[in-house]
C-alpha cells in the first residue's frame, strides 16, 4: 500500500493546475506538530494568510520545490505564514536531518507523523493550499511548483 499522499495516483491533469473548487471552505482542524513540539492546527495561525505545503522527504517533487518555497517565504515575509508540514511517518526523525542538510532560512520543520492533514484534505504530495486571513481556502495546487516563477507570483498575489 502506498504511503498517504503518494502522487502516483494523481492524474497528469491534476498536477500543477490551480484548483479553486474548494474556494471559501474553512480550514480543517487536523492537528500537526510545531517545531517546539506543541500540537497546532491551521486555526493557530488565524489573522493572516497561510500558505500550507504538504510534503515528505521521500517525495522527489516535494524535495525539489522546497528551496523555492523557502525563497518565497522570504519574499512574502510577515504578510503570509508559510507552513511546510511534513507527512513523513517517521516525523521529526526524518525531517530534522533533512532541514539540517538543506539549511533553510525561512521555513520551519512542522511535522505530521500521522499524515492527518493530507488525509483530511485527501491530498497527494506535494499539495499547497492558500488560505486567506479568515482561514478560508482560496486555491490549491497538486504537484511540484517553482515558487520563484512568475506564474506562482501571480497566484500568490491573492493572499490577503
Amino acid at each position: 500500500m502506498p504511503e498517504p499522499g503518494n502522487t502516483a495516483s494523481a492524474t497528469p491533469a491534476d498536477i500543477n493546475q490551480v484548483d479553486r473548487s474548494h474556494k471559501g471552505e474553512a480550514a480543517l482542524d487536523a492537528a500537526f506538530t510545531a517545531p517546539d513540539g506543541k500540537k497546532v492546527t491551521l486555526a493557530s495561525f488565524a489573522g493572516k494568510p497561510v500558505l500550507l505545503n504538504l510534503w515528505a522527504t521521500w517525495c522527489a517533487p516535494c524535495v525539489a520545490e522546497m528551496p523555492t518555497l523557502d525563497a518565497v517565504a522570504a519574499r512574502l515575509g510577515d504578510r503570509v505564514t508559510v507552513l511546510a508540514v511534513s507527512q513523513d511517518l517517521e516525523g521529526k526523525k526524518a525531517v530534522a536531518p533533512f532541514f539540517a542538510r538543506a539549511g533553510f532560512k525561512h521555513l520551519e520543520p512542522y511535522v505530521d507523523a500521522q499524515a492527518a492533514v493530507s488525509i483530511a484534505y485527501q491530498a497527494n504530495l506535494p499539495t499547497t493550499i492558500l488560505f486567506d486571513a479568515k482561514g478560508k481556502e482560496l486555491w490549491r495546487v497538486t504537484g511540484g511548483v517553482d515558487w520563484s516563477g512568475a506564474e506562482a507570483a501571480d497566484i500568490l498575489r491573492e493572499a490577503r
